[in-house]
């Protein structure tokens, strides 16, 4: 039996994609803003960079986000105290606000996509799906710095 996992977890992200960019339309959050700004939430003083990495995009993506996210009064930078080339992120007052609604659906949608799962089962798909996660992310960064995958 040929199993194509990828397509499942691709459709499973799409679709909760799709729920978010549209209950989030109402909060001036375009097209996977929302990511950005609950990983600045939940990493105050992140830099771009690091950002970018974990999201696994790219530092142009980021950079725009990032810019219509300040833009929109949901986050700030600030300059390093030894660099000030490098900016540190931080959410604003409302970006918390939106952070919080966001994390509330983000519980939402798990418990919704979870519900035919028992806790043991549950357990043993989040560390599944970690591994998963760690080669994705090795296997992007590869073909970022410009290596080639032999198939």
């Amino acid at each position: 039996m040929k199993e194509d996992i990828l397509r499942q977890i691709g459709t499973i992200a799409r679709a909760l994609d799709s729920i978010a960019n549209i209950e989030f339309k109402e909060m001036q959050l375009n097209r996977g803003q929302y990511l950005y700004l609950v990983r600045i939430s939940e990493n105050p003083g992140i830099i771009s960079d690091h950002l970018a990495g974990m999201l696994n995009v790219d530092r142009t993506t980021t950079a725009r986000s990032i810019k219509k996210l300040e833009q929109n009064q949901l986050i700030r930078k600030e300059n390093d105290q030894q660099n000030k080339k490098i900016k540190h992120l931080f959410v604003t007052e409302l970006g918390q606000k939106l952070a919080k609604q966001i994390e509330k659906e983000n519980a939402y949608s798990n418990e919704v996509v979870l519900a035919g799962l028992s806790t043991q089962q549950r357990i043993e798909l989040a560390a599944l799906l970690q591994i998963v996660e760690k080669s994705a992310s090795a296997n992007w960064r590869l073909v970022k710095n410009g290596e080639k995958r032999e198939y």
